[in-house]
C-alpha cells in the first residue's frame, strides 16, 4: 500500500474517485471488476466506495421465466392444492429436476450482484454453451437422492424419456429402498419437460409413486413456467454452483467429485429449512394470485 509523505496509509476514497465510482449507474450492466480497471482502482477499494459512500448494495440476480395470463390460475390453483397435501406430517415431498453443470463460461448467477441504492429487481437469462455434465438429483426434507449423471461412455448425453426410465428404474428405485422409505407417504414432483412426460415415463413414475405424482398431467398438476415453486430451481442448483466453482474444477471428472462431495455436505437442517421456504412460496403465491413472487424472490 502506498503511504504519504507523513507515513499514512494513501485512500483511494477521495472525492474524485467518489464521483467516478457514481458513473457506474450509467452502466449497471458492466462489472465491477471492470469497473476498477477501467478507474485505475482495485476491487475493493471499488467496493468499498460503493458500499461506504455511496449506500450501494449487491443485489443478487434472479432467474425467472415469463408467465403468461393463463398460468397464474394454474399456479393458485396448484400451491392451494400443496399446501392441502403438505399439511399431514405424514407426507414427504421429493422434488426433482435435472440441471446443467458447465465446465468453462459458466456465469454463476448466485455470484452475480447488481450494485445500487436499490434493488433494481433485475431479471436476466444467458444461454451457456460450453462443456457440461447433466445432473438429476431428488430434494426432500430427510436428504438429497442423487447426483445421477446423464453420461455414456463418459460423456455427457441428452435426457431422453429412455434414459429418464432407466434412471427412474435403475437409480431411484433403489435409492429410495435403500432409505427405507415409505412410498405410500411420498410424493415425487418433476417438471413438464418432454423427457419426463413421454408416456413410458408417465408410465414407470405411475407405478413407483400411486396418485402421487406430481406433474403435467399427474395427480397434481404441475404449472409450467414455475421454477420459483422448484425446490431444486430456488435452492439445490443455485447452492451447489456456488460451492463446486470455487474448487475451480479443470475437466469433467473434477466436477462431478466435486458436486458428489458438496451434495454429501449439505445438511438435513438446511434440506428442512427450504421445504419450509417451499411452503411459504405457496401461500405466497395464493396472495398474490399466482404471479411472480417478488416478496420472496425480490427481498427487501
Amino acid at each position: 500500500m502506498k503511504r504519504t509523505s507523513t507515513g499514512r496509509p494513501r485512500t483511494a476514497r477521495t472525492p474524485e474517485n467518489i464521483e467516478s465510482v457514481r458513473s457506474l449507474i450509467e452502466s449497471p450492466r458492466r462489472s465491477t471488476r471492470r469497473h476498477a480497471s477501467i478507474l485505475g482502482l482495485s476491487r475493493r477499494s471499488l467496493q468499498r466506495i460503493l458500499h461506504g459512500k455511496l449506500n450501494f448494495h449487491p443485489y443478487k440476480i434472479m432467474i425467472v421465466q415469463k408467465l403468461l395470463p393463463s398460468d397464474f390460475v394454474q399456479r393458485r390453483l396448484f400451491c392451494e392444492r400443496m399446501l392441502e397435501i403438505i399439511a399431514s406430517d405424514d407426507v414427504m415431498l421429493m422434488m426433482s429436476d435435472e440441471a446443467y453443470f458447465h465446465l468453462d463460461g459458466y456465469v454463476n448467477k448466485q455470484n452475480c450482484r447488481f450494485w445500487a441504492a436499490e434493488n433494481p429487481q433485475e431479471l436476466h437469462q444467458r444461454p451457456l454453451h460450453t462443456a457440461k455434465v447433466s445432473v438429476w438429483c431428488g430434494i426432500s426434507k430427510v436428504g438429497i437422492v442423487g447426483p445421477y449423471f446423464f453420461e455414456e461412455e463418459g460423456a455427457t448425453v441428452t435426457v431422453t424419456s429412455e434414459r429418464y426410465v432407466e434412471m427412474v428404474r435403475n437409480f431411484l428405485r433403489p435409492q429410495l429402498r435403500s432409505l427405507r422409505v415409505n412410498m405410500e407417504e411420498m410424493w415425487f414432483q418433476q417438471d413438464g419437460a418432454t423427457a419426463h412426460m413421454a408416456r413410458a415415463s408417465m408410465t414407470v413414475v405411475r407405478q413407483m409413486f400411486l396418485q402421487h405424482v406430481v406433474s403435467r398431467f399427474g395427480d397434481v398438476h404441475w404449472p409450467p413456467r414455475s421454477p420459483d415453486l422448484s425446490a431444486c430451481d430456488f435452492f439445490l442448483w443455485g447452492y451447489l454452483k456456488s460451492k463446486v466453482y470455487v474448487r475451480k474444477p479443470r475437466t469433467a471428472d473434477d466436477l462431478k467429485v466435486s458436486i458428489r462431495e458438496e451434495i454429501a455436505t449439505v445438511p438435513q437442517e438446511m434440506l428442512v429449512n427450504v421445504m419450509q421456504n417451499f411452503e411459504e412460496r405457496l401461500w405466497t403465491c395464493v396472495r398474490q394470485e399466482g404471479r411472480h413472487l417478488s416478496d420472496t424472490v425480490f427481498r427487501k
